[in-house]
């Protein structure tokens, strides 16, 4: 068998196309899981992690203890804010009832967040199904707080 330039020169564009196939595939790697120890007052219960979009953590969530019925949007708010928590985000809503539905009413729980563009408007999610939506900020619904533990990197 003769060897030509043209045959070298095939074999190297599909061994490097080849190549390029290789390096778009998957790879394993390991997630580091540092030791942390979330203090917990009286009635809280830890959620869970939030993550950041490259997988890093961004924090911990911590269901405070109390539940308030029939609340508008701002009220809801600063109910939250009187237990030294916050409304939880929408996805943080969804860590909640994912991981700790059985804390809650079956019922609908403001979240944190404004509508986008409904002016007026903010969302909930329902912890009875597991949905989100929206609703005027008027209307009056339940709420829980929330704090956001950020472990020390010292």
């Amino acid at each position: 068998m003769t060897i030509t330039l043209e045959q070298i020169e095939a074999d190297h564009a599909r061994i490097g196309a080849m190549i390029d196939e290789f390096k778009k595939q998957p790879r394993a790697t390991e997630y580091h899981v540092d030791a942390v120890t979330i203090p917990l007052a009286a009635g809280e219960r830890i959620a869970g992690q939030i993550l950041l979009d490259d997988g890093s953590l961004s924090h911990y969530l911590v269901l405070l203890p109390g539940d308030a019925e029939d609340l508008d949007w701002e009220a809801a708010k600063a109910w939250a804010a009187e237990r030294g928590g916050e409304l939880p985000t929408r996805r943080e809503q969804s860590l909640l009832f994912a991981n700790l539905k059985g804390e809650f009413e079956p019922s609908w729980y403001w979240s944190s967040e404004r509508h986008e563009s409904n002016s007026g408007w903010a969302w909930y999610q329902n912890f009875s199904i597991g949905t989100q939506d929206s609703s005027r900020q008027y209307g009056e619904l339940r709420a829980r707080a929330v704090r956001r533990f950020i472990p020390s990197v010292f």
